[in-house]
């Protein structure tokens, strides 16, 4: 998908983290070895802790403006934040949803007309 809608304007932006039973132990290098060995082309930055008082800020701004039913915490990796062009939050997925499944909002999202900057 990434490949597909690149050119409309898709980035994929993965962020390792080892807060969920410790499903990423390995170093980043590791990380992008493995993402890699499946043929991923998408950005893959340093590992970062997505909840807790030592959160990355761009975990604790999607989760303040996304939260979920059971709150705004994460609760399992592949969790997966949908924005617009310009950084704003549009829909939160859960760790099961499917990737492919989501396919039709993000293209929607990419057919939506720029929006005007505000002078």
């Amino acid at each position: 998908m990434h490949d597909a809608l690149y050119e409309r304007g898709l980035r994929v932006l993965a962020f390792p983290c080892n807060q969920f039973g410790q499903q990423e132990p390995g170093t980043a290098a590791e990380i992008r070895k493995f993402a890699d060995s499946y043929g991923a082309q998408f950005a893959m930055f340093a590992k970062v802790l997505v909840n807790g008082a030592d959160a990355h800020p761009v975990f604790r701004f999607l989760r303040a403006k996304l939260p979920d039913v059971l709150g705004s915490s994460i609760k399992w990796n592949f969790t997966k934040f949908l924005t617009d062009a310009d950084g704003q939050p549009v829909k939160r997925f859960s760790p099961a949803t499917s990737p492919l499944s989501i396919r039709p909002a993000i293209e929607a999202l990419l057919d939506q007309p720029p929006k005007e900057a505000s002078l």
